[in-house]
Protein backbone atom coordinates (compact mmCIF):
# COMPACT_ATOMS: atom_id res chain seq x y z
CA UNK A 1 0.00 0.00 0.00
CA UNK A 2 1.48 3.35 -1.04
CA UNK A 3 1.87 6.30 1.28
CA UNK A 4 0.63 9.88 1.04
CA UNK A 5 2.32 13.09 0.03
CA UNK A 6 1.11 16.03 2.12
CA UNK A 7 1.80 19.59 0.95
CA UNK A 8 1.58 21.84 3.99
CA UNK A 9 1.21 25.61 3.97
CA UNK A 10 3.38 27.45 6.48
CA UNK A 11 3.02 31.02 7.83
CA UNK A 12 4.27 33.81 5.55
CA UNK A 13 5.01 35.98 8.57
CA UNK A 14 2.98 35.60 11.75
CA UNK A 15 3.43 32.09 13.16
CA UNK A 16 -0.04 32.35 14.73
CA UNK A 17 -1.43 31.96 11.20
CA UNK A 18 -0.30 28.33 11.09
CA UNK A 19 -3.29 26.06 10.46
CA UNK A 20 -4.05 23.65 13.33
CA UNK A 21 -3.53 20.62 11.08
CA UNK A 22 0.05 21.67 10.39
CA UNK A 23 1.12 20.74 13.92
CA UNK A 24 -0.66 17.40 13.65
CA UNK A 25 0.98 16.56 10.35
CA UNK A 26 4.43 17.60 11.53
CA UNK A 27 4.10 15.26 14.50
CA UNK A 28 2.74 12.34 12.46
CA UNK A 29 4.92 12.48 9.33
CA UNK A 30 7.43 9.70 8.81
CA UNK A 31 9.47 11.89 6.48
CA UNK A 32 9.54 15.71 6.49
CA UNK A 33 11.02 17.35 3.41
CA UNK A 34 11.86 20.97 4.25
CA UNK A 35 13.20 23.79 2.09
CA UNK A 36 15.30 24.95 5.06
CA UNK A 37 15.72 22.54 7.97
CA UNK A 38 16.77 25.37 10.30
CA UNK A 39 13.54 27.27 9.63
CA UNK A 40 11.63 24.04 10.14
CA UNK A 41 13.27 23.67 13.55
CA UNK A 42 12.26 27.21 14.54
CA UNK A 43 8.70 26.56 13.32
CA UNK A 44 8.28 23.34 15.30
CA UNK A 45 9.65 25.04 18.41
CA UNK A 46 7.21 27.93 18.01
CA UNK A 47 4.32 25.49 17.57
CA UNK A 48 5.46 23.26 20.44
CA UNK A 49 5.64 20.22 18.15
CA UNK A 50 7.92 17.23 18.68
CA UNK A 51 8.76 15.56 15.38
CA UNK A 52 9.69 11.88 15.19
CA UNK A 53 10.02 11.52 11.42
CA UNK A 54 13.19 11.72 9.37
CA UNK A 55 13.94 15.28 8.25
CA UNK A 56 15.58 15.90 4.87
CA UNK A 57 16.33 19.08 2.98
CA UNK A 58 14.41 19.71 -0.22
CA UNK A 59 15.29 22.93 -2.01
CA UNK A 60 15.94 24.22 -5.51
CA UNK A 61 19.51 22.97 -5.55
CA UNK A 62 18.73 19.32 -4.72
CA UNK A 63 15.10 19.04 -5.83
CA UNK A 64 15.84 16.96 -8.94
CA UNK A 65 18.20 14.58 -7.13
CA UNK A 66 16.09 14.12 -3.99
CA UNK A 67 12.70 13.63 -5.70
CA UNK A 68 13.29 9.93 -6.62
CA UNK A 69 14.31 9.19 -3.03
CA UNK A 70 11.10 10.70 -1.67
CA UNK A 71 8.98 8.94 -4.28
CA UNK A 72 10.47 5.61 -3.23
CA UNK A 73 9.62 6.38 0.41
CA UNK A 74 6.05 7.16 -0.68
CA UNK A 75 5.88 3.99 -2.74
CA UNK A 76 6.97 2.08 0.36
CA UNK A 77 4.03 3.40 2.36
CA UNK A 78 5.51 6.47 4.09
CA UNK A 79 3.60 9.63 4.87
CA UNK A 80 5.80 12.41 3.51
CA UNK A 81 5.20 16.01 4.54
CA UNK A 82 6.56 18.78 2.30
CA UNK A 83 7.02 22.28 3.73
CA UNK A 84 8.74 25.36 2.30
CA UNK A 85 10.06 28.48 4.00
CA UNK A 86 6.70 30.26 3.74
CA UNK A 87 3.37 29.73 2.01
CA UNK A 88 2.26 26.78 -0.09
CA UNK A 89 4.76 24.35 -1.63
CA UNK A 90 4.82 24.31 -5.45
CA UNK A 91 3.68 27.96 -5.70
CA UNK A 92 6.95 29.56 -6.82
CA UNK A 93 8.63 27.19 -4.34
CA UNK A 94 9.95 23.61 -4.47
CA UNK A 95 7.29 20.92 -4.83
CA UNK A 96 6.12 20.70 -8.42
CA UNK A 97 8.59 17.97 -9.40
CA UNK A 98 7.68 15.83 -6.41
CA UNK A 99 3.94 16.23 -6.99
CA UNK A 100 4.28 15.34 -10.67
CA UNK A 101 6.39 12.28 -9.86
CA UNK A 102 3.95 11.12 -7.19
CA UNK A 103 0.97 11.54 -9.51
CA UNK A 104 2.77 9.54 -12.19
CA UNK A 105 3.17 6.66 -9.70
CA UNK A 106 -0.50 6.95 -8.70
CA UNK A 107 0.46 8.04 -5.17
CA UNK A 108 -2.07 10.05 -3.19
CA UNK A 109 -1.33 13.78 -2.92
CA UNK A 110 -3.20 15.99 -0.48
CA UNK A 111 -2.66 19.37 1.17
CA UNK A 112 -2.94 21.26 4.43
CA UNK A 113 -4.21 24.64 3.18
CA UNK A 114 -2.32 27.56 4.60
CA UNK A 115 -1.25 31.17 4.14
CA UNK A 116 -0.45 32.40 0.65
CA UNK A 117 1.31 35.66 -0.23
CA UNK A 118 -0.43 35.63 -3.61
CA UNK A 119 -3.97 35.51 -2.23
CA UNK A 120 -3.20 37.78 0.72
CA UNK A 121 -1.75 40.47 -1.54
CA UNK A 122 -4.71 40.22 -3.89
CA UNK A 123 -7.17 40.54 -1.03
CA UNK A 124 -5.61 43.72 0.38
CA UNK A 125 -4.61 45.34 -2.93
CA UNK A 126 -7.92 47.06 -3.61
CA UNK A 127 -7.72 45.85 -7.22
CA UNK A 128 -10.18 43.49 -8.97
CA UNK A 129 -9.75 39.89 -7.76
CA UNK A 130 -12.47 38.08 -9.70
CA UNK A 131 -9.93 37.12 -12.38
CA UNK A 132 -6.17 37.07 -11.89
CA UNK A 133 -2.98 35.35 -12.99
CA UNK A 134 0.19 34.71 -11.01
CA UNK A 135 3.41 35.38 -12.95
CA UNK A 136 5.99 34.55 -10.27
CA UNK A 137 9.34 36.37 -10.57
CA UNK A 138 10.19 38.37 -13.67
CA UNK A 139 13.56 37.70 -15.38
CA UNK A 140 16.52 39.53 -13.87
CA UNK A 141 17.98 40.73 -17.16
CA UNK A 142 16.39 44.03 -18.32
CA UNK A 143 15.76 42.92 -21.91
CA UNK A 144 14.13 39.65 -20.89
CA UNK A 145 12.08 41.45 -18.25
CA UNK A 146 10.72 43.93 -20.81
CA UNK A 147 9.94 41.10 -23.22
CA UNK A 148 7.99 39.18 -20.57
CA UNK A 149 6.02 42.30 -19.66
CA UNK A 150 5.15 42.93 -23.30
CA UNK A 151 3.59 39.47 -23.41
CA UNK A 152 1.02 40.52 -20.78
CA UNK A 153 0.57 44.17 -21.78
CA UNK A 154 -2.97 43.52 -23.04
CA UNK A 155 -3.86 40.99 -20.30
CA UNK A 156 -7.17 42.04 -18.69
CA UNK A 157 -6.82 39.92 -15.58
CA UNK A 158 -5.12 41.32 -12.48
CA UNK A 159 -1.41 40.37 -12.43
CA UNK A 160 0.53 39.18 -9.38
CA UNK A 161 4.34 39.06 -9.14
CA UNK A 162 6.99 38.29 -6.55
CA UNK A 163 10.11 40.46 -6.55
CA UNK A 164 13.32 40.91 -4.60
CA UNK A 165 13.54 44.27 -2.79
CA UNK A 166 16.79 45.33 -4.51
CA UNK A 167 15.17 44.90 -7.94
CA UNK A 168 11.81 46.47 -7.08
CA UNK A 169 12.54 49.96 -8.47
CA UNK A 170 13.79 48.60 -11.81
CA UNK A 171 10.82 46.25 -12.09
CA UNK A 172 8.25 48.96 -11.36
CA UNK A 173 9.96 51.31 -13.83
CA UNK A 174 9.82 48.59 -16.50
CA UNK A 175 6.15 47.97 -15.71
CA UNK A 176 5.41 51.69 -16.04
CA UNK A 177 7.20 51.75 -19.40
CA UNK A 178 5.41 48.74 -20.88
CA UNK A 179 2.05 48.64 -19.10
CA UNK A 180 1.55 52.37 -18.74
CA UNK A 181 2.68 54.92 -16.14
CA UNK A 182 -0.88 55.36 -14.92
CA UNK A 183 -1.72 51.66 -14.50
CA UNK A 184 -2.83 51.07 -10.90
CA UNK A 185 -0.82 48.73 -8.70
CA UNK A 186 -0.11 47.77 -5.11
CA UNK A 187 3.23 46.87 -3.59
CA UNK A 188 2.72 44.60 -0.59
CA UNK A 189 5.72 44.42 1.73
CA UNK A 190 6.28 42.11 4.70
CA UNK A 191 2.71 40.77 4.66
CA UNK A 192 1.41 39.71 8.11
CA UNK A 193 4.70 40.77 9.74
CA UNK A 194 5.37 43.57 12.20
CA UNK A 195 6.29 46.14 9.55
CA UNK A 196 3.63 45.18 6.99
CA UNK A 197 3.05 47.89 4.40
CA UNK A 198 0.77 48.13 1.36
CA UNK A 199 1.62 50.97 -0.99
CA UNK A 200 -1.01 51.70 -3.64
CA UNK A 201 -0.87 54.03 -6.64
CA UNK A 202 0.05 54.42 -10.32
CA UNK A 203 3.08 52.43 -11.48
CA UNK A 204 5.17 55.55 -12.17
CA UNK A 205 4.50 56.88 -8.66
CA UNK A 206 5.37 53.54 -7.08
CA UNK A 207 8.59 53.33 -9.13
CA UNK A 208 9.67 56.75 -7.81
CA UNK A 209 8.91 55.64 -4.25
CA UNK A 210 10.84 52.37 -4.64
CA UNK A 211 13.90 54.22 -6.01
CA UNK A 212 14.55 55.44 -2.45
CA UNK A 213 15.11 51.85 -1.33
CA UNK A 214 12.74 49.21 -0.01
CA UNK A 215 13.36 46.22 2.27
CA UNK A 216 11.50 43.00 2.99
CA UNK A 217 9.61 40.39 1.04
CA UNK A 218 7.65 41.90 -1.83
CA UNK A 219 4.49 40.98 -3.72
CA UNK A 220 3.30 43.24 -6.54
CA UNK A 221 -0.32 43.37 -7.72
CA UNK A 222 -1.06 45.18 -10.99
CA UNK A 223 -4.48 45.88 -12.48
CA UNK A 224 -5.22 44.31 -15.83
CA UNK A 225 -5.49 46.21 -19.10
CA UNK A 226 -8.70 48.16 -19.48
CA UNK A 227 -11.38 46.73 -21.74
CA UNK A 228 -11.77 49.42 -24.33
CA UNK A 229 -14.24 49.75 -27.15
CA UNK A 230 -13.25 50.35 -30.80
CA UNK A 231 -14.08 54.04 -30.52
CA UNK A 232 -11.46 54.44 -27.78
CA UNK A 233 -8.57 52.96 -29.76
CA UNK A 234 -6.95 55.46 -32.06
CA UNK A 235 -4.42 54.54 -34.76
CA UNK A 236 -1.46 55.18 -32.46
CA UNK A 237 -2.80 52.73 -29.85
CA UNK A 238 -3.41 50.06 -32.49
CA UNK A 239 0.15 50.47 -33.75
CA UNK A 240 1.50 50.32 -30.19
CA UNK A 241 -0.26 47.04 -29.53
CA UNK A 242 1.04 45.52 -32.75
CA UNK A 243 4.57 46.61 -31.86
CA UNK A 244 4.31 45.05 -28.40
CA UNK A 245 3.28 41.73 -29.91
CA UNK A 246 6.02 41.87 -32.54
CA UNK A 247 8.65 42.57 -29.90
CA UNK A 248 7.37 39.55 -28.00
CA UNK A 249 8.08 37.38 -31.06
CA UNK A 250 4.84 37.35 -33.05
CA UNK A 251 4.91 37.79 -36.82
CA UNK A 252 3.36 41.04 -38.02
CA UNK A 253 0.46 39.31 -39.77
CA UNK A 254 -0.51 37.40 -36.64
CA UNK A 255 0.01 40.48 -34.46
CA UNK A 256 -2.30 42.57 -36.65
CA UNK A 257 -4.97 39.87 -36.60
CA UNK A 258 -4.74 39.52 -32.81
CA UNK A 259 -4.95 43.27 -32.19
CA UNK A 260 -7.91 43.59 -34.57
CA UNK A 261 -9.78 40.82 -32.75
CA UNK A 262 -8.89 42.30 -29.38
CA UNK A 263 -10.02 45.80 -30.36
CA UNK A 264 -13.10 44.70 -32.31
CA UNK A 265 -12.04 46.45 -35.51
CA UNK A 266 -11.40 45.17 -39.05
CA UNK A 267 -7.91 43.82 -39.72
CA UNK A 268 -7.62 46.28 -42.60
CA UNK A 269 -7.91 49.20 -40.17
CA UNK A 270 -5.03 47.90 -38.09
CA UNK A 271 -2.94 47.13 -41.19
CA UNK A 272 -3.49 50.62 -42.56
CA UNK A 273 -2.52 52.18 -39.21
CA UNK A 274 0.73 50.16 -39.12
CA UNK A 275 1.62 51.07 -42.71
CA UNK A 276 0.86 54.76 -42.09
CA UNK A 277 3.05 54.78 -38.99
CA UNK A 278 5.89 53.10 -40.88
CA UNK A 279 5.68 55.63 -43.73
CA UNK A 280 5.63 58.53 -41.26
CA UNK A 281 8.73 57.18 -39.52
CA UNK A 282 10.56 56.85 -42.83
CA UNK A 283 9.73 60.45 -43.76
CA UNK A 284 11.09 61.65 -40.43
Amino acid sequence: MTGTLVLAGTPIGDVADAPPRLAQELAAAEVIAAEDTRRLRRLTQALGVHTTGRVVSYFEGNESARTPELVEALAGGARVLLVTDAGMPSVSDPGYRLVAAAVERDIKVTAVPGPSAVLTALAVSGLPVDRFCFEGFLPRKPGERLSRLREVAAERRTLVYFEAPHRLDDTLAAMAEVLGAGRRAAVCRELTKTYEEVRRGPLAELAAWAAEGVRGEITIVVEGAAERGPEELDAAELVRRVRIREEAGERRKEAIAAVAAEAGVPKRDVFDAVVAAKNAAQRD
